[in-house]
C-alpha cells in the first residue's frame, strides 16, 4: 500500500477519504451509547503511516487500523463506525489481511469519541498510486476498489525555469515540505470536482526510487496528454481517509 497510504479505506476514496462530517467530536448520550465499541489490544502491528491493533471485543478477534499511534497489548479503547476492507493485502507488511476495519481513530474515553466515515460516506475519488486491494463493507452500502500500480510513460520534459523535476521532489521532499515550486510534465490523467478540486496526475519523465507519477489538486481544467507548469505548495503524507494517502502531493495549483 502506499504508507498511510494505507492505502486506507481503503481505509480508504476508492476509490476515497475520512474528512468531510467526520471532524467533529461526538460524545455519546444513552440513545447512541450501544454504538460504541469497546475493545481490548491483543496484538499492535506498526508501518510507515498506520497501526494495526488486533482488538477482541466480547471474544471476538478482528483487525482494526489507525493512523499511527503508540499502544500496547492489554490497552483498552473505544471506536465508532469505520469502512471494513475484505481480503486487505498490506504490502509494508507482506500480508493480506482475511478483514480489517478502517478507522480515523480510537479514543480512551467513550465520551470523545470520534465517529469514522462508512462505506455509505464515501465519495468517488482518484486512484492513489498504490496497489493494494480490498472490498469495502459498510452497513448501508458496498463498494469494491481496486488500486492499480501507474503506468510509466515514455516522457522526456525538462524542468520548468525556476522549478524542479518529479524526481528531485521525491528525493529531496523533505526540504520542499509547505514550500510552493514549480513542475512541469504531461498530463496523464485529470478527474474533475471531487471534493470541489480538479485532480491531476503528470509525469516528466524523472523518478526517485520508483516514484514517477505527481498528483496536483487545482481549480483548473487540463487534458491528458497536455504538457503543463504547476505552481502550488507541497503537502507531505497528505491522509484524506479512506486509503487516499499522498506521500507527496501539490495542492490549489495554478497554471504558470
Amino acid at each position: 500500500m502506499y504508507k498511510r497510504s494505507i492505502i486506507l479505506m481503503i481505509a480508504a476514496f476508492a476509490t476515497v477519504f475520512f474528512s468531510c462530517n467526520s471532524g467533529n467530536d461526538t460524545k455519546p448520550t444513552d440513545g447512541n451509547l450501544t454504538n460504541i465499541h469497546k475493545v481490548v489490544i491483543k496484538d499492535v502491528l506498526q508501518t510507515s503511516s498506520y497501526t494495526y491493533l488486533q482488538v477482541t471485543e466480547n471474544n471476538k478477534e478482528q483487525w482494526l487500523a489507525v493512523p499511527s499511534m503508540q499502544a500496547k497489548t492489554g490497552d483498552t479503547y473505544y471506536y465508532q463506525g469505520g469502512l471494513v476492507m475484505n481480503k486487505f493485502q498490506s504490502k509494508e507488511l507482506n500480508r493480506t489481511f482475511e478483514s480489517v476495519l478502517f478507522l480515523e481513530g480510537v479514543s480512551t474515553d467513550p465520551n470523545t469519541v470520534k465517529a469514522s466515515k462508512t462505506a455509505a460516506d464515501a465519495p468517488a475519488m482518484p486512484k492513489a498510486t498504490d496497489t493494494s486491494t480490498g472490498t469495502a463493507n459498510g452497513p448501508t452500502a458496498q463498494y469494491t476498489r481496486t488500486v492499480t500500480p501507474v503506468e510509466k510513460k515514455e516522457i522526456k520534459i525538462d524542468a520548468a525555469k525556476g522549478g524542479i523535476t518529479i524526481g528531485e521532489l521525491f528525493a529531496k521532499k523533505e526540504n520542499y515540505s509547505g514550500k510552493t515550486v514549480k513542475i512541469k510534465g504531461e498530463v496523464t490523467k485529470f478527474t474533475p470536482a471531487v471534493m470541489n478540486k480538479n485532480w491531476v496526475h503528470i509525469q516528466d519523465g524523472t523518478e526517485h526510487a520508483g516514484k514517477f507519477d505527481m498528483v496536483i489538486t487545482t481549480d483548473k481544467e487540463v487534458n491528458v496528454g497536455d504538457k503543463v507548469t504547476f505552481e502550488g505548495k507541497i503537502s507531505l503524507n497528505k491522509d484524506l481517509g479512506y486509503g487516499y494517502f499522498f506521500e507527496v502531493i501539490m495542492e490549489d495549483a495554478l497554471i504558470k
